[in-house]
């Protein structure tokens, strides 16, 4: 047993470990929140969260301290590069690893939850929020084992076999840590599971082995007293911004531009689950078809289709929204690889239908994923990249090798599947994306800024490019401003402060910054901003008093 969890903790570090630290920092979440994560180590202040000056009261506290803790390991504070805090995410997916294959292995056999643990851990989206310094990849942790714990409590009532007392505990602790990281998330998923085995069964008194009025305190316990402190220490705005903004905002109303209509998920999923979205779905209709007859079927289609459903109605999307339901098609589809070939439920006339327009958005993804590999340096940066085509043959194969033949699930290529989608990741994250220098503006201008600042604490002042990224690699005191304001803070500190200005505003910032002063072009960069699209030509300017 032991081997199996080592084995599997190495698989999921080989997937998630490569392109860890030569992918810049991400704009704009990522680097909002390792920014203020920065500010909580520069200031000591481990209670409030702020960017810049500006509160930060979006999502609770628990991802920043997590991120903090990475930190103060290494040793090494505010200097800590990107990578630092993307440890916390590697270790989440390594956490959602190896508690899949200890759900699935108790619901379904050793065998289902080996395929169950390298599907969650093979699929772009692990593969992605691994390496990125955010909620989603701990939320994904904190989703499994909650659910996990209450898959067993559930089933063991079904079975009427013994339940393991810890099962309530566990579940109750991952809703906490859940709640810490990124609220209601963890919470909704359970309400959404357990309503709907209750209504299925018309029976909910299985939820009495939950201990849900000790569970509840003990969860409240873990989470007051931060809590209790941000509303006193923001006058109530934790909530305000928190409930009336973020989440309320959300289900109101399309926020960040990322408004969609229902069936955005549908669509994003042959991506997000890619290479193995055909198999899932295969496994999930298989699973429909005899749900009557096995607890464990119902729980992980109670698992996915509420949540899932829900999310659709909810009028902000993002792919990665869908996260906390992917690992109950990763049990489904180890419990259907796991059966004999007789055992195998057939689909039905209409399921095979979907199953063909799901085959159809499978190889799109598949060849789309494999061009885009080849032809973004080529369109970047103007010439071709050996490594991409070694990325995208990674692509490829995986691709093959995790396409169903006929309809029957195949259960021998999964591992193969899964390891070249991890020569596909390593290559895409570790070469390819790191060498597309022209939408990495914000690392170019922080490497142009610490060679030309005149002294250690020099401020930069920032034109229309105010990219969060720019403030983690510059510095926190980074003035994200406009063409009066860089004038205003060069000429207060002409010995130690810079601008970053658009070549079409260069007339306008000497004017600005007037006479008594020579302005000198120290450096120029160019590139896209892949946040907006936009194509940038800056340069990086100091004053020098006459």
């Amino acid at each position: 047993m032991m081997l199996r969890y080592l084995a599997l903790a190495l698989f999921s570090l080989l997937l998630t470990v490569p392109g860890l630290w030569t992918v810049p920092p991400l704009d704009r979440d990522e680097a909002r929140y390792v920014q203020a994560t920065k500010q909580m180590i520069e200031t000591g202040d481990y209670g409030d969260i702020r960017f810049q000056e500006t509160s930060r009261y979006k999502k609770p506290i628990g991802i920043y301290w997590l991120q903090a803790g990475a930190v103060t390991l290494s040793g090494q504070g505010e200097a800590a590069p990107i990578w630092i805090y993307r440890l916390v995410s590697v270790f989440s997916i390594l956490l959602v690893v190896l508690s899949t294959y200890w759900a699935g292995s108790r619901l379904y056999g050793n065998r289902a939850g080996i395929i169950a643990a390298l599907i969650i851990g093979g699929i772009w989206g692990a593969a992605f929020e691994g390496r990125v310094a955010k909620t989603d990849a701990m939320l994904l942790a904190c989703a499994v084992i909650a659910q996990g714990a209450l898959a067993q409590i559930y089933v063991g009532v079904r079975k009427q076999e013994t339940v393991a007392s810890g099962m309530p505990w566990l579940f109750w602790a991952a809703q906490a840590v859940g709640v810490l990281i990124k609220g209601p998330v963890t919470p909704f998923l359970a309400v959404t599971t357990a309503a709907t085995l209750c209504i299925f069964d018309r029976d909910w008194r299985w939820l009495r082995q939950l201990k849900p009025l000790r569970g509840l305190l003990v969860a409240l316990l873990l989470v007051s007293p931060w809590l209790v402190w941000i509303t006193w220490e923001s006058g109530g705005a934790f909530w305000q911004e928190a409930l009336g903004k973020d989440i309320l905002g959300k289900v109101a109303r399309g926020q960040e531009s990322h408004g969609a209509p229902p069936g955005y998920f549908a669509l994003t999923y042959s991506l997000y689950f890619w290479p193995f979205g055909l198999l899932a779905l295969g496994a999930g209709f298989m699973a429909m078809n005899g749900v009557r007859g096995d607890p464990r079927l119902r729980f992980c289609l109670a698992w996915y289709i509420p949540f899932w459903l829900a999310i659709e109605l909810v009028p902000t999307k993002l792919p990665h929204y869908a996260l906390p339901a992917y690992p109950a098609l990763a049990l489904l589809t180890g419990w259907a690889m796991a059966l004999p070939a007789d055992e195998t439920v057939p689909l039905r006339n209409w399921q095979h239908w979907i199953w063909r327009l799901a085959a159809a958005g499978s190889i799109v993804v598949t060849i789309g994923l494999a061009g885009s590999v080849i032809g973004m340096p080529i369109y970047l940066n103007g010439w071709v990249s050996p490594l991409s085509f070694i990325a995208a043959g990674a692509v490829l194969l995986a691709g093959y090798l995790a396409f169903p033949r006929g309809k029957q699930l195949q259960a021998g290529r999964i591992c193969l599947a899964a390891l070249s989608a991890g020569l596909a990741y390593a290559f895409i994250f570790g070469q390819v994306l790191p060498s597309l220098t022209p939408i990495w503006l914000s690392s170019r201008i922080a490497v142009a800024f610490n060679e030309h600042k005149p002294r250690q604490d020099a401020v930069l002042a920032s034109v229309r490019f105010h990219e969060p990224s720019l403030v983690f690699l510059a510095g926190t005191k980074t003035a994200l401003t406009d063409i009066a304001g860089a004038a205003r803070l060069l000429r207060a500190d002409p010995s130690g402060a810079m601008a970053l200005i658009p070549d079409e505003d260069e007339s306008a910032f000497r004017a600005t910054v007037g006479p008594g002063y020579r302005v000198e072009a120290m450096s120029k960069i160019a590139g896209i901003n892949y946040s907006s699209g936009d194509r940038l030509a800056l340069t990086l300017y100091r004053v020098v008093e006459q």
